[in-house]
């Protein structure tokens, strides 16, 4: 099961297999196409180009979109930039791109281990709740039907924060017919890439490193 590794600016896809060993014959092809154009792919094409799918078929009818969801608004497809500061030391120059001004790469692969996530979060912490980076509305609970340690550990085996449908806030979470997933205002987040458990929502977690809103706003 490979993770798909979107690097900073600047840099290449990479795909790495579990345990950090350069996956089969896709990936070799993958890299080499890299090598020769000089450029990057989108998440979509590692997707198409190695066979496994991303899309809205089994997610609850509740959160199906369509692209109008991620019309342009008074700032990129967001409404406004993010807010400022982020929860965990987030970076806001990679939100403001990556919610706001992009629907198709990603924070690199293990970002999320760089905050301060791991340092302030713990199985003590019982549920919390991850905010919108743009909006502050909740879009997803973790860890729910399952432990902390679970939530984590699947996370860090795919490369970045991984929920599931008993985590999403059904009603500020869309997924759009290719499998990206938004919030209802535009924010981009990250992708639903399915397994042999169900839905997994595979985010960014500068895009959902909102503050949590004060007691009575």
């Amino acid at each position: 099961w490979l993770k798909f590794c979107a690097k900073p600016k600047g840099r290449q896809y990479s795909m790495v297999a579990p345990g950090g060993r350069q996956s089969s014959s896709p990936t070799r092809r993958l890299r080499s196409a890299m090598l020769r154009t000089g450029g990057c792919f989108p998440l979509s094409f590692c997707l198409a180009l190695v066979g496994c799918g991303a899309g809205s078929g089994n997610v609850p009818a509740s959160m199906r979109g369509d692209d109008s969801i991620m019309s342009q608004k008074a700032h990129g497809t967001c409404p406004n930039p993010p807010m400022n500061p982020l929860r965990w030391g987030a970076s806001w120059s990679e939100a403001d791109r990556i919610c706001c001004f992009n629907r198709h790469w990603a924070e690199y692969s293990g970002y999320w281990e760089t905050t301060t996530f791991l340092q302030e979060v713990n199985a003590g912490s019982g549920e919390v709740t991850f905010y919108d980076s743009v909006t502050g509305k909740p879009l997803f609970v973790a860890p729910r039907g399952r432990s902390f340690d679970d939530f984590v550990q699947e996370s860090l085996a795919h490369g970045w924060p991984s929920f599931r449908d008993a985590e999403t806030v059904a009603a500020n979470v869309r997924v759009l017919g290719n499998g990206e997933a938004v919030s209802a205002e535009g924010t981009h987040l990250g992708h639903n890439l399915p397994d042999g458990k169900g839905n997994r929502y595979c985010i960014n977690i500068v895009s959902v490193a909102g503050q949590e809103p004060q007691t009575g706003s």
